[in-house]
């Protein structure tokens, strides 16, 4: 075996099993892998720089494949079902062992990581993959050690992703032959069958839900966060992918901490990664300049295509997929802090992609109604966000992150809102969705508007305007916000049809109670106080 680079003196390839291999490359620099990915044919390098790779037959997550491997330590710690499907041990092991033969005469790139901007929180990661362009996302997604801390690296948790390897679903335990597999006890995952970047990064956001909440006390999200510029005030977003996160944390007139994935301790907000991962659908310089200007030498774009007989990225093309993506290192974006950490958030947004288009675009919620609705977690499953969707679908994600949650949603539930209790927040809950009617007879709130909903509430301007109650959700609604038509502010009113909008209304209304009763018994009557009543004149005519 041959090996190149930067390499910890006090941990080899043998702490993870792997011990024979044609050549290892360790730790090399994003040019580095971005000369051996082309090199490779793994991608090709856009006019702005940007290297361009197709992942394959899976363009996004395949979450009826991802697998908690259930043991002593994880049995009764991890909320089961179908999202967090258990795997046996002996399964494990077997798949384990095929990876370990196949890599035997391959090439692989090691690349030594945290996750974890608080070094008091931190997991010390250790990266193999078998495709340059992989341990490049991973350079830009993970936080890169000073060259000094790599020379006596010690991981803690290792990924082995090799896309070109395939399970046996007939006698490895899986579902089919493609895998994500994470073991807590031996701090490991495997993923093999797909080339989907984002496995690798939603694997360890998986570990971190599960390893910070139950043993050091911090409330990991599925969110964004940004600060202040000059008071330095720290402002969380949470919201799936495709409802705003990363359009909306990217504010040019802010400092952004991350994009996608905190820690919330006694102290401050930290981001688990060190780098982004945008949506780029449709992407255009005027709507998204932070995010347009980062597509540069050392990002990775995803599932894009060229203009034909250019080497332009065409951001509207969805041959592939709807889920196009972008990865860059933080650093690309100019307004950063740097390390990754804020105070204690004063605003928190709920971010919901609503297709009934009956939900207000910005509404401020008390104590009660914000738990309710993180436990909820409601919105529409955006195209192309995970395999098979291919419109909006209303869904309940469970803090906004359920599929990312080994707990119950009530263990992360009860953090928030110990957290909330120390601290005073503001809360809102903000539709990216739709307007006007539901989803193919309404359009989408314009993010202009949404921007300046999110800018008057972070100044205090919504602090000194006139509320109304939404009859059904029961929440303040804003009747005037600077920068947004005051009609665009009351959903009812962009219907223009009030028997059309009850009924629709009253729908999602009960859509909501039916999924809270899995876990009403466990609920206060604080939390119930946030449920929303549908409108009785109407109720008989929009029941499911």
């Amino acid at each position: 075996m041959e090996e190149f680079g930067l390499k910890s003196t006090k941990s080899g390839l043998e702490a993870a099993g792997v011990k024979k291999v044609k050549e290892a490359f360790w730790n090399l620099t994003a040019t580095e892998l971005t000369e051996i990915a082309v090199r490779n044919n793994e991608g090709h390098l856009t006019d702005t720089g940007a290297l361009m790779c197709d992942t394959g037959k899976f363009t996004g997550r395949s979450p009826q494949d991802r697998f908690i491997v259930k043991d002593a330590f994880t049995e009764k710690e991890v909320w089961w079902g179908n999202i967090n499907k258990p795997v046996s041990e002996e399964s494990f092991e077997r798949i384990y062992a095929k990876m370990l033969g196949y890599l035997e005469d391959k090439t692989v790139y090691v690349r030594d990581a945290y996750a974890g901007a608080d070094t008091a929180h931190q997991l010390k990661l250790r990266v193999i993959n078998t495709m340059a362009w992989h341990n490049l996302f991973c350079y830009n997604m993970f936080i890169t050690p000073p060259d000094y801390k790599l020379e006596d690296f010690e991981p803690n948790f290792t990924i082995i992703a090799c896309p070109e390897f395939e399970a046996d679903p007939d006698t490895d335990g899986v579902r089919q032959s493609n895998f994500a597999i994470i073991n807590m006890t031996k701090r490991m995952i495997l993923i093999g069958g797909t080339a989907y970047s984002g496995e690798m990064k939603k694997g360890i956001f998986s570990v971190l839900n599960f390893l910070l909440p139950t043993k050091e006390n911090v409330l990991p999200m599925h969110c964004s966060a940004n600060m202040g510029i000059e008071d330095h005030d720290t402002a969380i977003f949470f919201g799936l992918s495709g409802t705003g996160k990363t359009t909306l944390s990217a504010d040019p007139n802010r400092l952004l901490i991350g994009d996608d994935e905190h820690g919330w301790t006694k102290t401050n907000v930290f981001n688990f990664e060190g780098g982004c991962y945008a949506k780029v659908i449709d992407l255009s310089e005027e709507n998204e300049p932070d995010i347009w200007n980062a597509i540069k030498y050392g990002a990775i774009l995803e599932n894009t295509r060229f203009i034909p007989n250019t080497r332009t990225v065409d951001y509207t093309n969805t041959e592939v997929t709807e889920n196009t993506r972008v990865s860059y290192p933080i650093d690309h974006i100019k307004n950063t802090v740097k390390p990754s950490i804020g105070g204690v958030p004063k605003n928190i947004f709920f971010l919901t992609c609503d297709a009934s288009g009956v939900m207000p675009p910005i509404m401020r919620l008390t104590k009660g109604q914000a738990m309710y609705h993180f436990i909820s977690g409601y919105t529409s499953k955006v195209a192309g966000t995970e395999a098979g969707v291919t419109e909006p679908q209303p869904v309940f994600s469970a803090c906004f992150g359920a599929p990312f949650m080994p707990l119950h949603p009530t263990r992360y539930a009860e953090l928030l809102g110990q957290k909330m209790e120390e601290n005073e927040v503001n809360v809102w809950l903000v539709n990216t969705g739709w307007t006007g009617g539901a989803y193919g007879t309404g359009s989408r709130i314009k993010l202009r508007y949404t921007r300046a909903m999110i800018t008057a509430a972070l100044s205090g301007v919504l602090d000194n305007v006139g509320y109304r109650k939404h009859t059904i959700f029961g929440a303040e609604m804003p009747t005037t916000c600077p920068g947004v038509p005051n009609d665009i502010l009351s959903p009812k009113e962009t219907w223009k049809n009030d028997k059309a909008f009850y009924q629709k209304a009253n729908e999602l209304a009960e859509k909501f109670k039916a999924n809270f009763d899995k876990f009403r018994e466990f609920a206060n009557d604080e939390i119930l106080s946030g449920e929303p009543t549908p409108n009785l004149e109407f109720v008989e005519e929009s029941k499911l």
